[in-house]
């Protein structure tokens, strides 16, 4: 399914994230066995919300409540000196933190890796998990480092001067995943792959 919007194509709607998360919570409850011990921490801004749906959805299935959490992994980045100061984003480690966990870290979006490399580093100054398992909406290619995730909703094969806008009603009133090829390319590549905020 995919139609155009307003020069944005949608590679998937409201029915097929809601699909993608169902059947991604099943696989991470089956990966663990279970859904103990497991903690999920979203990646600001949308991996936030996305992380909170997939909790929701392993606890109907197993019974149990599910800690969510936020890392907001900015000052972790590569690219802190290349770019102008980014505002921060709450980190938020659910009570009982990770030590000895499995932590499932969500993304909407994965595409250079670097992202997720730093998040790996924040993790670090937070506790030792045991194991550290990665879920993205959307996996885009074009990966720089040797990065890739358990879990995936949806691999959309995209070239370097398109983006991949991933919408959530919690942040944008709907959802959606959006493909675009800006008019001006003016990003870096490894910056293309984060939905606008």
């Amino acid at each position: 399914m995919s139609r155009d919007l307003s020069g944005a194509r949608e590679v998937l709607d409201g029915d097929d994230v809601a699909r993608a998360l169902t059947r991604i919570a099943h696989e991470v409850v089956e990966r663990n066995r279970g859904a103990a011990d497991l903690v999920l921490l979203g990646i600001p801004k949308r991996g936030v919300p996305l992380a909170h749906r997939l909790a929701e959805r392993i606890s109907a299935a197993e019974g149990i409540d599910v800690p969510v959490g936020a890392l907001d992994v900015t000052m972790y980045r590569d690219d802190l000196r290349l770019r102008p100061a980014r505002a921060l984003e709450p980190t938020d480690i659910p009570p009982g933190g990770v030590d000895d966990r499995t932590v499932v870290l969500v993304d909407d979006v994965l595409f250079s890796g670097r992202t997720i490399r730093a998040a790996l580093t924040a993790l670090e100054d937070i506790g030792r998990p045991r194991a550290v398992r990665l879920v993205v909406l959307v996996d885009r290619g074009h990966r720089q480092l040797p990065i890739r995730a358990d879990h995936v909703g949806k691999n959309i094969p995209t070239s370097l001067v398109e983006s991949v806008k991933v919408r959530l009603a919690e942040t944008d009133g709907h959802d959606g995943v959006l493909l675009d090829k800006p008019a001006h390319d003016t990003q870096a590549p490894d910056e293309q792959q984060e939905a606008t905020p």
